[in-house]
């Protein structure tokens, strides 16, 4: 697949619908389904997970991400710690279920690097993956996941083990993609750190730490999985997220009835993505067609399913490809699209584990209010919540607020 392919820059950077297209014809092209090295093989462990070698990374090469190839792509400066050893990559295949579907079973694949330095116990990073066009713009295919390729270099170039789910329907998984399907997204992550753990218990590795990072979609998938992990009793020493749409409702009622001068032109995606997914994860039949006008229905499924489409097909102008009765709040809110997004958050539990979320206040995705939520929703309680903090990355775009967000996650993971 192409590297003009990028990561969305809402919900992990979504792009323009151009480069939406230009993906989709990227990925029906050849495309080879493994990075694995020649005549790596698949190792099996207990409870049906396998890993394959993908590669080594160097210093130089996690080097390079921190000082050249990030801040390309972000758009901004930031200083990170050098990385001090080399990491190998997995990639894990592993058995899930898809809780909205009866817990039907399905095979997932996700990442894990870690570091190369001879040593048998590190702290763990759970990385949850931004939105993405390609279906192999994940962690488990990391020369074409930028996001991921920063935790290597940022977290796993300095003694840390990452991990990271690719979500149903990405990565090798060939179901539709659960966009924003919170149990989904809660099985793969939570899945995935188990998966990975009893990787490391057949290497002899151990780990007595467990951290959890997102961006944009994947803030959000981090929250979800915190709240799993707490029900089931496993200690989160720290959960952080950047740009994370913690309420999908609030945020989508934004754009539709409150806009900013400064929304991005390509939060169609959203609604085209989220709408097609609810209708296949939960069982609604014609849910994305009540949503989109008819015009653009079929481009619009075509750019979920990764078919050929061309930009121009799809507007960028929602009240274009939007049924005009969604944009009265009380006709949202009682729709079945609406009911639906407003069970996708992920912060309205009592939170005990420390966490922090980072915003940016020129952020064209996700609004202050919403980066501030889980924090104000926390502090609401009585006394308060303390648990939760709410921290500005200053006057940062999207890709803007993960790229400084990840350094201070670095910080924080460090002192814990």
């Amino acid at each position: 697949m192409t590297k003009a392919i990028r990561t969305l820059a809402l919900c992990g950077a979504l792009l323009a619908t151009t480069v939406l297209a230009t993906a989709v014809r990227a990925e029906t092209a050849a495309t080879p389904a493994s990075t694995a090295p020649s005549g790596a093989q698949s190792i099996a462990v207990p409870s049906g997970v396998r890993y394959e070698l993908l590669g080594r990374w160097d210093v130089d090469r996690l080097n390079q991400i921190l000082v050249t190839d990030f801040p390309k792509f972000a758009g901004i400066d930031v200083t990170y710690t050098p990385a001090r050893n080399a990491v190998k990559l997995y990639r894990v295949t592993y058995p899930s279920v898809i809780p909205e579907q009866g817990n039907k079973p399905i095979v997932a694949t996700g990442l894990l690097a870690i570091p190369d330095t001879g040593g048998k116990s590190f702290p763990i990073v759970s990385y949850q993956h931004g939105t993405v066009y390609g279906r192999q713009e994940v962690p488990s295919f990391p020369d074409q996941s930028p996001e991921t390729q920063l935790m290597l270099a940022q977290f796993a170039g300095q003694g840390y083990i990452v991990m990271g789910a690719d979500y149903f329907g990405m990565g090798v998984s060939t179901e539709p993609e659960g966009y924003m399907v919170k149990g989904s997204h809660q099985m793969a992550c939570h899945d995935m750190i188990r998966s990975g753990r009893s990787v490391l218990d057949a290497m002899g590795i151990t780990s007595d730490k467990l951290f959890l990072g997102g961006w944009s979609q994947g803030g959000f998938v981090t929250m979800a999985c915190l709240e799993k992990l707490e029900r089931a009793g496993v200690t989160v020493d720290g959960a952080a997220t950047a740009s994370a749409p913690i309420d999908v409702f609030a945020l989508m009622n934004g754009f539709l009835n409150f806009p900013r001068p400064n929304d991005a032109a390509w939060l169609n995606s959203i609604v085209i993505l989220s709408a097609f997914a609810y209708e296949n994860y939960y069982g609604v039949p014609g849910l994305a067609r009540s949503v989109l006008n008819p015009d653009y229905y079929d481009a619009a499924r075509r750019a979920y399913e990764r078919e050929p489409f061309e930009a121009s097909e799809i507007p960028t102008d929602l009240r274009k490809l939007i049924r005009a009765e969604y944009f009265n709040p009380q006709f949202f809110a009682g729709s079945a699209y609406g009911r639906l997004l407003r069970e996708a958050q992920g912060y309205r539990w009592v939170i005990q584990s420390p966490v922090r979320n980072y915003y940016g206040e020129a952020d064209e995705a996700i609004t202050q209010g919403v980066g501030k939520m889980a924090m104000t929703y926390q502090q609401a309680m009585g006394a308060g919540n303390t648990k939760v903090e709410a921290i500005s990355t200053g006057p940062t775009t999207h890709r803007g607020t993960y790229a400084k967000a990840a350094a201070e996650w670095k910080r924080w993971f460090d002192g814990k």
